[in-house]
């Protein structure tokens, strides 16, 4: 998130976010809410005060926001008002037990479901995985269709990737290791790509990889400058995955524009003001820093 050195400050603010929320029992996913909360604070210099007034305004957290909702239940204590409709507005609400009113779910319906999208043999954990966590299991079904079977990796080289002249062995079965040795990676390219000469079995090898660092730190994107209202920047660092408006579009105050996600962070950017988007500066995918220029509305 960008914020590794501002880690007295996040745990400060998760203090006061912790009071925003009502003083919440913290367990998994409670905890987690309260943390983002406490980053999205510390990313836009808001102090428990400001986030309290200008939270009819302000993008929180989708975590936040479900929250509120009653997503995960009611907290005990009850939810904190008014901070709670000021966040939600005119979003719907979850009365009691989540549980209690969703709709049964067809786990066989689910299965074929998985197995037309994905076209290969699907596991109860993949049914289960799907069931609970739809958003995050189609990442990383995706994410192992381009990349292959990567837990055969050990943990550092998942992370880091292999140190050049280091040889090492990946197991895809029994039977079959492929030997593979790191050998250089060229500089970047125009279209912010390298090539990667390995090993592999012996045999000499190269592939492009994108170096994504790298291409943010090539990419200058527009700041939005917070005195201008219709100037809408992102809350938080992130990957566009959203976009829900276009230019010509007419939206009113609350409405979602688009979705960011970091380290499984989401953020529903909404619009402060009534108006027309004049031009939308973002595409899906594309990677922003804290403030850079989502799009403008006038």
């Amino acid at each position: 998130m960008g914020l590794g050195s501002k880690f007295k400050e996040v745990k400060k603010a998760y203090v006061e976010a912790n009071q925003m929320l009502g003083d919440l029992i913290k367990v998994t996913p409670s905890s987690k809410i309260v943390g983002d909360l406490a980053q999205f604070m510390v990313q836009n210099g808001l102090s428990r005060a400001e986030a309290e007034a200008q939270a009819e305004e302000l993008s929180f957290p989708r975590s936040v926001v479900e929250f509120l909702q009653g997503y995960i239940g009611v907290p005990h204590g009850g939810f904190p008002e008014p901070f709670r409709s000021k966040v939600l507005k005119d979003l719907p609400r979850v009365e009691g037990r989540p549980g209690a009113s969703l709709p049964p779910l067809d786990l066989q319906a689910l299965e074929k479901e998985l197995v037309d999208r994905h076209g290969e043999e699907v596991t109860p954990e993949d049914v289960l995985s799907a069931a609970m966590y739809p958003d995050v299991f189609a990442h990383f079904k995706d994410f192992t269709a381009t990349f292959g079977p990567l837990d055969s990796l050990n943990t550092r080289l998942f992370l880091q990737g292999p140190r050049i002249a280091e040889e090492f062995e990946v197991e895809l079965e029994r039977g079959k290791t492929l030997h593979i040795k790191a050998l250089a990676v060229s500089d970047l390219n125009r279209a912010g790509q390298r090539q990667v000469f390995f090993e592999l079995n012996g045999q000499l090898r190269s592939i492009l990889v994108k170096d994504t660092q790298a291409m943010k730190e090539m990419h200058f994107h527009p700041k939005a400058l917070k005195d201008v209202k219709g100037q809408i920047g992102a809350p938080m660092p992130g990957k566009v995955i959203d976009i829900k408006v276009a230019a010509g579009a007419k939206v009113t105050k609350g409405q979602p524009l688009c979705v960011l996600s970091a380290m499984k962070m989401e953020t529903v950017v909404t619009s402060p003001m009534e108006g027309t988007v004049r031009k939308v500066h973002v595409t899906k995918d594309m990677t922003l820093e804290g403030d850079d220029l989502i799009l403008e509305i006038e």
